[in-house]
């Protein structure tokens, strides 16, 4: 388990080392540490889902009694895992990426190409949580200013939409925070990106 970075948010003591085992980017500072922390969590949640369904089969096929909520809960335990996903992959740069003309540049050129890259997917990600709070406003407040859970209209009726739009919301916060880390780690750092280094 590698140690937590330094608590400064920009922080540029993150190893400059890439080892086998280190699982955040360096440049993501503390809060990419934290995402590749809370992630487990995540992973745990498709295992339960993935229970949840084994339960479901068994209830229904053997004692035919089937529940109402067992459908509902692994899609928004696989929903939220999928969104969480993202943030995931933007804290490990992982992400999917077309290196062609990347591959073929400087070390100089890469680094101005990832705060280039940094700030076009923070204006990305600012636009798409302005998009999801539009979402968020209608699940979570009646036209008349009231507080009420959007539901799912099913037998069981959870408040499962409504919680999805707001997970979806925060997460999109906590990756516009990421890219913005981002963008300032690759400008004051000198060195090129995790994975990507000259050998």
């Amino acid at each position: 388990m590698s140690p937590p970075p330094d608590p400064d948010p920009l922080s540029l003591t993150a190893p400059h080392v890439s080892t086998p085992d280190q699982e955040s980017l360096p440049q993501a500072g503390w809060l990419g540490w934290l995402i590749t922390r809370i992630a487990r969590l995540f992973a745990v949640g498709i295992l339960v889902a993935m229970a949840v369904l084994v339960m479901e089969v068994f209830l229904r096929y053997v004692f035919n009694s089937p529940t109402i909520w067992a459908h509902e809960t692994t899609t928004f335990l696989s929903a939220i895992t999928f969104i969480f996903g993202g943030l995931y992959c933007v804290a490990r740069n992982s992400h999917i990426r077309v290196v062609l003309v990347y591959d073929l540049v400087s070390p100089r050129l890469r680094r101005i190409l990832d705060v280039l890259i940094s700030i076009a997917c923070l204006c990305a990600s600012l636009f798409f949580a302005w998009a999801s709070w539009l979402m968020v406003k209608k699940a979570l407040f009646r036209p008349d200013g009231n507080f009420f859970l959007e539901t799912s209209g099913s037998a069981w009726n959870s408040p499962a939409p409504a919680l999805l739009k707001l997970f979806l919301l925060l997460v999109l916060i906590a990756m516009s925070l990421q890219f913005l880390i981002l963008t300032f780690n690759y400008m004051r750092r000198p060195k090129a990106p995790q994975g990507y280094d000259d050998v």
